[in-house]
């Protein structure tokens, strides 16, 4: 992992390049490809946040938060709650690093509008990703969220 290492939005520039990215076989069953969260992005601009993850000139991966949302809306106590909707690294890409960054650099980004925690979901299952946010300080709630596990972690704030 460089020290170019950055997120920068979708433009019309990078959108073909963003959409060509893959996972591995094994993992596609886990997350949707990138043209289906860039559709839901921009139905949902207010509470997408979708980013490419660049490592020098290299688009390396994809990933997408999402803003303030109720997971039952009108259900009393349903929390407002910010965190990663997307994450999508490049089957020749993975394992350097790059997902750690996307995940801490939208809990950057959540940090800086206020939020205290962020929340992810995920599909259990042998080569999903529940390991990997558990190396990262997810906890799971006790929740689903249609058939999909719900875990957060505390954000510290900074120094």
């Amino acid at each position: 992992m460089s020290s170019s290492l950055r997120l920068v939005p979708v433009t019309s520039d990078n959108v073909e390049a963003a959409c060509a990215l893959s996972v591995r076989p094994d993992q596609s069953e886990f997350v949707q490809p990138v043209a289906w969260s860039l559709a839901q992005a921009y139905t949902t601009p207010d509470i997408a946040w979708p980013r490419l993850i660049v490592d020098g000139e290299t688009l390396v991966g994809f990933v997408m938060a999402f803003i303030n949302v109720q997971f039952a809306p009108g259900t009393p106590d349903d929390p407002f709650r910010s965190g990663l909707w997307r994450l999508n690294i490049d089957s020749g890409q993975q394992g350097r690093g790059y997902g750690r960054f996307a995940v801490e650099a939208v809990s950057d980004e959540l940090r800086g509008r206020g939020s205290t925690r962020t929340t992810v979901t995920y599909v259990p299952g042998a080569h999903g990703p529940e390991e990997f946010y558990r190396k990262l300080g997810f906890r799971p709630t006790g929740e689903l969220s249609g058939d999909q596990v719900v875990a957060e972690r505390e954000l510290a704030q900074p120094a």
